[in-house]
């Protein structure tokens, strides 16, 4: 586990949370789990109380279904995401469900509600690798997606794996130190 180090206390949570690409392919997460996760996700703050999160989630035990969301990811995501416990998409609605208006907070909303399950995740030792790398479009299509219904993100889940495992880039990067730019770095004056 690569445990961030602060300058600030800030929640074990978001000291544990970090990015793996080796995960445990033996190793299975249960549907309790993914609901938990989920449930997390529900109580994120939205504006307007709209919620504009879907999640489609995937056990890998679920082939069909996995592979279905796998099929999706770049080739450079899926060399290793094959091996996480579950995959999830998220999506954002986008437009308000009273109105039809756009709802210019969706994604920010959505976001929020993603922190909020993979921090969930953290509190139970569980890993998770967010990607913006796989085919959005294509994304839409396997989903029949309703037009105001945009892919956000794929999000890997699992237990960590061996990093011996990886290809040696990502092998390197596995092991690599985490950073973070100083708040003095991305406080406006």
């Amino acid at each position: 586990m690569k445990r961030a180090i602060t300058k600030f206390p800030v929640i074990d949570e978001i000291k544990k949370r970090w990015s793996p690409r080796a995960f445990n392919a033996a190793r299975s997460i249960t549907q309790k789990d993914i609901n938990t996760m989920l449930e997390a996700a529900s109580w994120a703050p939205s504006a307007m109380n709209e919620q504009p999160w879907r999640y489609f989630t995937a056990l890998k035990e679920e082939t069909q279904k996995f592979n279905k969301v796998k099929d999706l990811l770049f080739e450079g995501n899926t060399v290793w995401a094959k091996h996480a416990s579950a995959l999830i998409v998220s999506f954002a609605k986008l437009n308000y469900a009273s109105t039809g208006k756009a709802n210019s907070a969706a994604l920010h909303d959505v976001g929020m509600a993603n922190q909020n399950m993979i921090l969930q995740a953290a509190s139970m030792n569980i890993y998770t690798h967010v990607m913006g790398g796989f085919d959005k479009p294509k994304t839409n299509e396997v989903f029949n997606a309703e037009p105001d219904l945009q892919p956000v993100v794929i999000i890997a889940v699992g237990y960590l794996g061996n990093p011996d495992e990886l290809p040696e880039l990502l092998k390197e990067r596995e092991l690599a130190d985490r950073s973070r730019k100083n708040i003095e770095e991305f406080i406006l004056p």
